[in-house]
């Protein structure tokens, strides 16, 4: 299997996992206590009424910290059922289904939020990523990306699994476990 085919199935497996657990994915707190506080350092830095981008934001559940500070949201995931939940908020002034990757906003936000999300972009798409989230800002505006880390025994099991199973997989990439069907940790 070339890279590029077994990467669109991971893409449609990480989408099809968030959609089948998006009603539950909040029931499943992880410690996003500290996201929750850098998150209102960077709100209350901003000016007031400003357009926040949650990029990508399932359930929306940092669109309460924005709201709470004065500011508008706009929110964008590739999963429908995730969208469907943020909705549900009814917090956000906008919601549109496409990916990182997809995103077309040209300065429009004051910040950007990318939370507990980058994992699951392939490394060579992560420059395009990055361009996307940096061209979506105003000038001068602010970027909160976060990038989850593993145990290195972790990685090195993946990389050996998928290496036996003769996947174009390179190291840092993880198919199993609680991953929601492709992560990637580049590591510091």
């Amino acid at each position: 299997m070339d890279r590029a085919t077994w990467l669109a199935e991971r893409r449609a497996a990480v989408t099809a996992a968030y959609n089948a657990e998006a009603s539950e994915y909040d029931e499943h707190e992880y410690p996003s206590d500290m996201q929750r506080d850098w998150i209102q350092r960077l709100v209350h830095r901003l000016p007031a009424d400003s357009l926040v981008l949650d990029a990508p934001c399932g359930t929306g559940k940092y669109f309460p910290i924005v709201a709470a500070a004065g500011h508008r949201v706009v929110g964008v995931d590739q999963s429908p059922g995730m969208l469907e939940q943020a909705r549900a908020r009814n917090i956000a002034i906008a919601l549109e289904c496409t990916s990182l990757r997809d995103l077309t906003h040209h300065q429009e936000f004051d910040a950007v939020l990318t939370v507990d999300a980058i994992e699951n972009v392939p490394p060579e798409e992560w420059p395009l990523v990055l361009r996307n989230l940096h061209r979506s800002l105003h000038p001068g505006g602010l970027l909160y990306l976060t990038v989850e880390e593993v145990d290195e025994s972790t990685i090195d099991a993946a990389f050996a699994s998928l290496s036996r199973s003769q996947l174009p997989a390179v190291r840092g990439e993880v198919t199993e476990g609680d991953v929601a069907g492709y992560h990637f940790y580049p590591g510091r």
